[in-house]
């Protein structure tokens, strides 16, 4: 799923622009009616690309490249250009536009480009969404599935790059946090109950779905803080909803509780991480493991 802004003054070219970008049932548009009121759209909704036309009030295209390749420099911006816009048009690409459109030619052209761009950009798409929610040590993640897979395998590889684990231990680290997320997500930030998985995982996922975009739900966050070193990865996964208290979960490993989904993640946690432990309300928990690095060859 892709995530566009269409920046434009004129509503009726904002409204051509989006229309072409919405036929794809994969592809969410905002809109914005001119460069002071795109960057904190942008802020706001991390759109995968910025298209903007660029003759506009208060802040015109060639200003707003400039601004999002400061602010957000792995967000592609694409021009739309009307005639007489030749010069600061390529300007705009000079200061880091990706490409541009004519208006004339938007309904044969615009989708089109965007394509090759996504194309062209797809192999790190996923991790420039990541690190755009990156803020110091800490990232902040929307209640969104591909965010907390990405963020998965940033880690795989980075305990894989920093030769911490052999191929089995970076499994379990990577599977741990996976399930640290996970939990977060749906019953933490989304507070969906297991017990609803388990008679029915369609209406599981339809109602977290749901809650995704409606209040309180959808203005919550995960937090994960990732430690690395020579002896010990450890991270650190809070969400925003109430908590709940792990004792009440059952053990998985006592009767027919394994087949259930209840407990699953917390059984998998406490078997592949040295260490598991909650904060009080049961809305934060840290994970730790000692390093085992893969032995020399000889």
């Amino acid at each position: 799923m892709a995530r566009f802004l269409v920046v434009d003054d004129s509503a009726r070219d904002r409204r051509i622009a989006g229309g072409l970008l919405e036929k794809h049932d994969d592809w969410t548009v905002y809109y914005a009616k001119d460069g002071e009121d795109a960057l904190p759209a942008i802020e706001e909704h991390l759109p995968d690309m910025v298209v903007t036309d660029l003759q506009m009030p208060r802040m015109n295209g060639l200003e707003l490249v400039s601004r999002v390749r400061e602010e957000f420099p792995l967000i592609p911006v694409i021009l739309m250009t009307a005639q007489g816009s030749e010069t600061i048009a390529v300007e705009a690409l000079e200061r880091g536009a990706a490409s541009y459109v004519p208006k004339r030619e938007l309904a044969h052209d615009l989708v089109e480009t965007i394509e090759r761009v996504l194309s062209l950009a797809s192999e790190h798409r996923g991790s420039q969404r990541l690190l755009q929610r990156l803020t110091g040590e800490r990232f902040i993640l929307e209640n969104d599935a591909e965010l907390i897979s990405n963020l998965v395998r940033h880690v795989r590889q980075a305990v894989v790059d920093r030769f911490l684990f052999d191929a089995t231990g970076s499994y379990q680290v990577a599977t741990a946090l996976d399930e640290a997320l996970t939990n977060a997500y749906f019953h933490g930030n989304l507070e969906v109950d297991s017990a609803l998985k388990e008679r029915d995982d369609n209406a599981f996922r339809d109602l977290a779905e749901e809650r995704r975009h409606i209040p309180p739900y959808n203005s919550r966050r995960i937090h994960v803080e990732t430690h690395y070193s020579r002896e010990r990865v450890s991270f650190v996964v809070r969400d925003e909803g109430p908590g709940f208290d792990p004792g009440t979960v059952p053990d998985p490993t006592v009767g027919d509780n394994l087949d259930r989904a209840s407990g699953r993640g917390l059984l998998l946690m406490r078997t592949f991480m040295d260490e598991m432990k909650f904060n009080e309300t049961g809305n934060e928990v840290t994970l730790s493991k000692r390093t085992s690095p893969p032995e020399a060859s000889d």
